[in-house]
This record gives C-alpha cells, sequence and structure tokens, in this order.
C-alpha cells in the first residue's frame, strides 16, 4: 500500500497548521501528484509524526553507519559523529583518509635548532659589547698613555690649532689606508713603515706607522708633536695630526706625489731631467728649510737625519724636507745635546759620531753630502768602488783639494755659464764638510749663500757692490716671510730624549 499526508506537497504542507512532520524530521515529496511523508533526521529514530518528533540519537560510532577508521577513533554528536586520529597521529581520522605518524622528531630538532641559534646569537651580541667595550676602554688607556690628555691640553693654548692639527680615530686611519694595505705602502724602515691614506673627503696624506716607542718619554714626545704641528713652511712637509689610541702612536702628515731628491739623483732616467738650475733651487729651499728649523722655528729642531731620501718633491720639483723620526728640540738656553749617535751612515758628522754631541752643524754636515749628491749624481757611499772612493764625500774633497772638480761632476750639468755658479757650491759643500763642527757655516749661511746665487742667476747684473748689498738684502726680506709657530710655545730639557723613532725610509714609488 502506497500512502500519502494531505494532498499538497512538502513546499506547501510546510505553510499549513496540520503540518504533520515533527520534530528532528524532515518533508519528503512523494513520487505521486499529491501528499508528502516525514522522516527522521540522519542520526536520529523514532516516529516523525509523533507531537514528540524524533527523540531518541542513534550512535552511529556503534554501529556501522560511521566511516571512521574504528570505532574507537569516532565521537557521537548530537544527530552526527566526528573521526578522529589517535594521540601522536595526525589526519581526519576516516577511513579513506586514514591518520599517519606526526613528524614529531623534525619538529623537536627545528624547535631545538631556533632556540639554540636564539641563544648563541644573544651570547654574540653579549660577547661583541664586551669586545667593543673592552676595545673601548684599552683605546681610552692608550690614548692617556701616550699624552693624549696632555696633548689637547696644549693645544687648547694655541691659536687656531684645531684648525690646522687634528687628533685622528683609529678607525679613521684604519679607513683612510684600507687597514694598512701592503699596496699603499710608501716607504718602509727598521723602525715602521710609512702608508698612503685618502681621508673621507678625499685629502691624500702620508701615515707614518711606528714599530717603537719609550713610554718614559711621553711628555718630551708630545712636546715634540705640538711644536712641529706649528711649523708653516712651504719647503717643510707638514704635519697634519696623529692618533694616540694605538700602542705606538701613528703620525699623519701632508702627501709630497713626486718622490724623493735620492730617485732623481740616483736613477739615470730621472737623473738627465734634473738641470743644474733646477739642482740649485732644490738646494736652496732645502737650505732655507733646515735653516728655519735652527732659527726660526718657536723652540729650535735639529733634523738629525739630513739626506737626499728625506728630501721629497712635489710636482713642480719643490723640495720639502721630511722625516723627523731622528729630530730632537734644542731648549733654548742650549747649544748642544748629548745622545745616542742616530742617523744613515754616509751622512753622519763625524764629530757628533766621535763625541756623541749632537748640535745644528752636525745637519750642516749631512747637508753638505746632500750638496755632493746634486754636483755628483753618485750616491753617498758606493760600495762597489775601490775603498778610497766608496765614501762620495771624501773623494770629492779629496778631487777639489787636487784641482779635479771635473772629473766627480756628473756629466752634462756643467757649461760656460754655470762653470763659476757650481765651482761655488763645490767650495760650500766642502765648507759644510768640514771635520770640525764650529769650521761649518750655519744652515742660516749656507741658505743665504744659495738663495743668493739663485738671485745672481736671475739677475746678471748683481756684479757691482750695490747689487750686492741689494741681494742680501732680498734675501733678508726673503727668510723674513718664513711663516712660523707661536713664539710663545713650551720648552724643557730633553737630554737623553729619542721622541719620535728613526724612520730610514726605502723609498718605493710615489711620494710621502
Amino acid at each position: 500500500m502506497d500512502w500519502t499526508v494531505g494532498n499538497e506537497n512538502c513546499s506547501a504542507a510546510k505553510s499549513i497548521d496540520d503540518y504533520a512532520c515533527m520534530k528532528n524530521s524532515y518533508c519528503v515529496d512523494t513520487d505521486l501528484d499529491y501528499g508528502y511523508r516525514c522522516r527522521c533526521n540522519e542520526g536520529y529514530e523514532g516516529n516523525p509524526y509523533h507531537p514528540d518528533g524524533c527523540i531518541a540519537d542513534i550512535d552511529e560510532c556503534k554501529t556501522s553507519k560511521h566511516s571512521c577508521i574504528s570505532e574507537h577513533n569516532c565521537l557521537n554528536n548530537d544527530g552526527n559523529y566526528t573521526c578522529f586520529c589517535p594521540e601522536g597521529q595526525s589526519g581526519s581520522g576516516t577511513k579513506e583518509a586514514g591518520c599517519h605518524q606526526k613528524q614529531i622528531l623534525i619538529t623537536v630538532v627545528i624547535g631545538v635548532s631556533v632556540g639554540v641559534l636564539s641563544l648563541f646569537m644573544v651570547a654574540c651580541l653579549l660577547c661583541l659589547i664586551h669586545q667593543r667595550r673592552k676595545l673601548n676602554k684599552l683605546k681610552e688607556k692608550f690614548f692617556r698613555q701616550n699624552g693624549g690628555v696632555i696633548l689637547q691640553e696644549h693645544l687648547s693654548t694655541i691659536q687656531d690649532s684645531s684648525q690646522t692639527f687634528q687628533i685622528f680615530t683609529e678607525e679613521q686611519l684604519k679607513k683612510a689606508t684600507n687597514n694598512y694595505d701592503e699596496s699603499l705602502i710608501l716607504g718602509r724602515g727598521g723602525y715602521g713603515t710609512v702608508f698612503k691614506g685618502i681621508l673621507s673627503h678625499n685629502k691624500i696624506v702620508a701615515v707614518k706607522k711606528s714599530r717603537l716607542i719609550d713610554q718614559s718619554q711621553i711628555n718630551p714626545f708630545i712636546n715634540e708633536v705640538v711644536v712641529l704641528s706649528q711649523i708653516n713652511h712651504r719647503n717643510v712637509v707638514k704635519l697634519l695630526g696623529c692618533c694616540l689610541e694605538t700602542e705606538v702612536p701613528l703620525l699623519v702628515y701632508e702627501f709630497v706625489n713626486n718622490g724623493t731628491l735620492f730617485e732623481y739623483l740616483h736613477n739615470e732616467r730621472k737623473a738627465s731631467n734634473v738641470s743644474w738650475k733646477t739642482r740649485l733651487r732644490i738646494a736652496a729651499e732645502a737650505a732655507g728649510a733646515l735653516s728655519y728649523l735652527h732659527s726660526a722655528a718657536s723652540i729650535p729642531i735639529i733634523h738629525r737625519d739630513v739626506k737626499s731620501s728625506n728630501i721629497l718633491l712635489d710636482e713642480n720639483y719643490t723640495a720639502k724636507v721630511s722625516d723627523f723620526g731622528a729630530s730632537r728640540l734644542v731648549p733654548l738656553d742650549q747649544t748642544e745635546l748629548e745622545t745616542v749617535v742616530q742617523g744613515t751612515l754616509g751622512y753622519l758628522d763625524p764629530e757628533y759620531m766621535q763625541t756623541s754631541q749632537l748640535t745644528e752643524k752636525s745637519d750642516v754636515y749631512g747637508f753638505g753630502v746632500v750638496l755632493v749628491e746634486l754636483l755628483t749624481g753618485e750616491k753617498a757611499l758606493v760600495f762597489e768602488k775601490p775603498e778610497e772612493k766608496r765614501s762620495t764625500a771624501k773623494h770629492f774633497l779629496s778631487c777639489l783639494k787636487e784641482g779635479h772638480l771635473l772629473e766627480v761632476l756628473e756629466t752634462g750639468i756643467l757649461n760656460e755659464e754655470n762653470k763659476e755658479e757650481i765651482k761655488e757650491v763645490a767650495v760650500l759643500a766642502s765648507k759644510c764638510l768640514s771635520l770640525k763642527g764650529d769650521k761649518r757655516p750655519t744652515m742660516k749661511q749656507v741658505a743665504m749663500e744659495l738663495e743668493g746665487m739663485r738671485l745672481m742667476d736671475k739677475h746678471p747684473w748683481s756684479n757691482t757692490k750695490q747689487n750686492l748689498e741689494e741681494s742680501q738684502y732680498l734675501l733678508h726680506e726673503a727668510n723674513s716671510t718664513f711663516e712660523h709657530g707661536d713664539s710663545s710655545s713650551y720648552h724643557q730639557t730633553t737630554a737623553g730624549y729619542d721622541s719620535l723613532r728613526d724612520l730610514e725610509l726605502i723609498v718605493l714609488d710615489d711620494g710621502r
């Protein structure tokens, strides 16, 4: 028998008052053209026409109606059920999708790795902070140890010193020299190395990195730095600043880009380009610089290592006296100092070598050797020659005494116009090379004589007595124009002090 409820279909029956489908049931249209039937919702059972409707929940988990992998992995809900996977596994828990083991090991490893990495990063950060603090303390220690506080106090008393002299940080000079790249080395010696550096504003400098310093002589060292920083002479390499944050202080100098006089005199290709007129000018400029150091600086300075490799040349062949590594300040009430003999063989004053008494005349002797180099084109010492000719200065004096000057002059510099001038320079060189210091002229006298020759060369009218007096007047005016440091600077006794250590450079390429 096929039966239905009413004559309406489900859509119409739901809107009438005697709708027969009760709670937890739903309406189903029949295949007939009239009536409908009621059925319990899935998960419920009972009589859908009963006033209380379908009230008994079916536990699908205990029947075969569920799709879970097992009854134990089925959770009955009100009118439905939920599948789940056993502990330690993941998935939907259905027979179709199943369950699989969780990647616990990977999760644990990842978690542990992240934790360890985090701890390592924190430890590295703490270590970096500690190292930075330690480094800053070390820099501060070196700064005080090297007299940084004293230097700052001195510079604060000098007018406009902050505009001309700078105290650099270690980082600034490391960056300038590309962490002291060996390809930037300009010269190397027994006591240190000079590097080419480029500062942040593209200014090229020479950074002198010494190896040794006597810590007991910091105060004299600072005094010397202050005095050298005030030197402002066109023929003296300018000391621009220093760094005191390192174990050994670093000095920063003006960069001179055309090599040394030594290179030009003893390089066959370059020597031919240096005319006698240029040689005379270089000699006069170097002599003027040494004269300034001896007599016009706020405190007299003895260079103590005058030689051709310490005379730099710029692009115009202007001479600049450099390398004050062995220099000494002379207290105003003293004319000589007792020191450990220091300098370069071939240029060393014989009297200084015997007595250890350093005077301004020791620089005069070294300059005399430079004059001989300018005249002969020979190095100060030539070991390949016979013993009597190894010392160029001695051989030169011997030839001059015997009237054989032409034999030792460099080929190509002598002509009819400069013959007398060369003889005068040769005689001046012989005076500078006198064995006894008191027989030598002062550097001021040497500078005056060389400058006089230059002026006479420019002005042939200078043969009369009146014109000679005018030349001397011009020389006086030229010397008075040399700029120098504040005469109120400090001075102290420096006996036994070797401050800026000797840096005998083996010149490579470029200037310093």
